[in-house]
Order: C-alpha cells, then sequence, then structure tokens
C-alpha cells in the first residue's frame, strides 16, 4: 500500500542540471558558496525580497545578495510567498497550483495548505499545473531558500496576462507577518548590448527604489507585473526598498553584446501584519 508521502501530487523539477546543478551535493556547494561570498548586514527580518532567475552562473551572485539576509532569520520565517512571471504557458490572472509540494535536488517543498482558501474569491487566482510545470523563474529559487531556512512552507504564484494591482491584491491578503516572506522572482532588461543594459537598469532600480511601480513595464523586467504588484503593497504600508546588488550578464558569465540584466532589493521589515 502507498504511503501518504508516496500519494502525494508533486511538481518535480523542471530545470536541474540546466540553470542549477543537478547533484544535490553540487548544487549544495554551489549555493554555499554563492552565499558565503555575500555580506550579510544585522538587519531585522525583511519582509520582502526581489531576485534574479537566470541559471546561477549568471545571475547567483545577485541572488545570493538577498538570500543571505535571510539566514539570521531561518527560524523565524515559516512561509514564503514566491511569485514570478510565467514565460512559457500564456493564462488569464494569476495561477496557483494544485500539487501538495515542489521539489528540487536538496528535496520537497511543501505548499501551504490556506494559501487556495484565502484567495478562493479573487477572480483572477486560477488553480492550475500547466504553467508551473516547465517554468524556471520560481524553481531557481528554491535551492536558495532550502539552504537558508529551517523550514517552510510555499506558496507559488505565477502571472500570466495579470495587472500590478491584482498582484498587490494577492499579496495583501498573504501579507501575514513576521513568518511570512515574500520572494518576487524577475530579471531586467534583456538581450541589449552590456552599456545599454546598464543605462535602462539603473533607470528600472531609480523607479524601484522609489516605489514607482507605474513606470515599469515589460522593457523593464520580465517580471515588471509582479514587482509593481509589490511595490503598490509596500508603498501602501510605507516600507521602503533598498538596492542590493545590480548587474548582468556581461559582469558574470556572459558576452557584453548581448546581455540579461540583474538586480537584488530588500524591504524594510513589516510594520503590521494584517
Amino acid at each position: 500500500m502507498a504511503s501518504g508521502q508516496d500519494q502525494r501530487q508533486v511538481r518535480r523539477t523542471a530545470v536541474a542540471g540546466r540553470f542549477y546543478p543537478r547533484s544535490p551535493h553540487q548544487l549544495r556547494t554551489t549555493v554555499d558558496e554563492l552565499l558565503g561570498r555575500a555580506r550579510i548586514v544585522p538587519a531585522a527580518a525583511p519582509k520582502a525580497i526581489i531576485v534574479p532567475h537566470a541559471g546561477y552562473i549568471y545571475s547567483g551572485e545577485v541572488a545570493a545578495a538577498a538570500f543571505a539576509l535571510l539566514q539570521p532569520h531561518a527560524d523565524t520565517i515559516t512561509r514564503v510567498v514566491l511569485i514570478g512571471p510565467s514565460h512559457y504557458v500564456s493564462f488569464r490572472g494569476l495561477a496557483l497550483p494544485t500539487v501538495d509540494a515542489f521539489e528540487t535536488p536538496l528535496g520537497s517543498v511543501p505548499l501551504a495548505r490556506g494559501a487556495a482558501t484565502a484567495l478562493a474569491d479573487l477572480a483572477p487566482v486560477v488553480r492550475a499545473d500547466a504553467p508551473h510545470e516547465p517554468e524556471h523563474a520560481l524553481e531557481v529559487e528554491l535551492p536558495f531558500l532550502q539552504s537558508v531556512l529551517r523550514s517552510f512552507e510555499l506558496v507559488p504564484v505565477l502571472t500570466g496576462d495579470a495587472a500590478p494591482e491584482e498582484v498587490a491584491s494577492v499579496l495583501d491578503r498573504l501579507w501575514g507577518g513576521p513568518e511570512t516572506l515574500v520572494v518576487v522572482s524577475s530579471d531586467l532588461s534583456h538581450f541589449h548590448d552590456y552599456e545599454t543594459a546598464r543605462r535602462l537598469d539603473a533607470v528600472t532600480a531609480d523607479s524601484i527604489e522609489r516605489g514607482d511601480w507605474a513606470s515599469l513595464g515589460p522593457d523593464n523586467a520580465c517580471g515588471y507585473v509582479a514587482v509593481a504588484g509589490l511595490l503598490i503593497e509596500t508603498n501602501r504600508r510605507g516600507l521602503k526598498v533598498q538596492r542590493l546588488a545590480l548587474a548582468n550578464s556581461g559582469d558574470t558569465a556572459g558576452t557584453q553584446d548581448r546581455v540579461v540584466g540583474y538586480g537584488a532589493w530588500v524591504t524594510d521589515a513589516a510594520r503590521n501584519a494584517t
């Protein structure tokens, strides 16, 4: 007879061996090395971070700048709302999967059971696994989270054809207290030459740091809908966004003729739980 563990529906890894190592040992070593190079400033637990989602050789160091800040708060953060863009499957709204767990080479992460109930009356939210199956935008963040947190439940949300205000409504419902971390997954500009990308990404970074969500569009970031939605909510709650790192693939492992931009940001600690 199959055990309850075996009967769970699990979203299997889609990009292990491509975006990050498939070997658990090599993956753990890679993530630990990236985190080890990051600068950790003692502070209250952040409420939200914005991180890139490219292959680790390209954007891992930028992402680690944000994830490393979570290490001192590993026992506090027990739920992660992870939101980013759907690159492969088109749909209207925001997709919340029906599976019970997401898997990486480091193990499986259980999904928060109460999230679907909390979002049930929001029309833009759909229950759908198909957009999640091939998607890398959320998956690549999980090994970092598995490395820096003790134990946590996941709320994975993909944005399709959606408005930033709809993302903000979802975040408002799931905001919680210090136990809940929001992780927004997004790269910045795509496929410009190095200097053009630096100029464009500097403008985007300034908009993010000023909370100017309305100025963001698809030319700024592939996950601009999720980023803008987060900024709506941080503005409403009086939180500030601070830059941790800004670079592009020309700074890491790529050529400088066609680069992708990466940035990492962190918010203040939450002031009020709802």
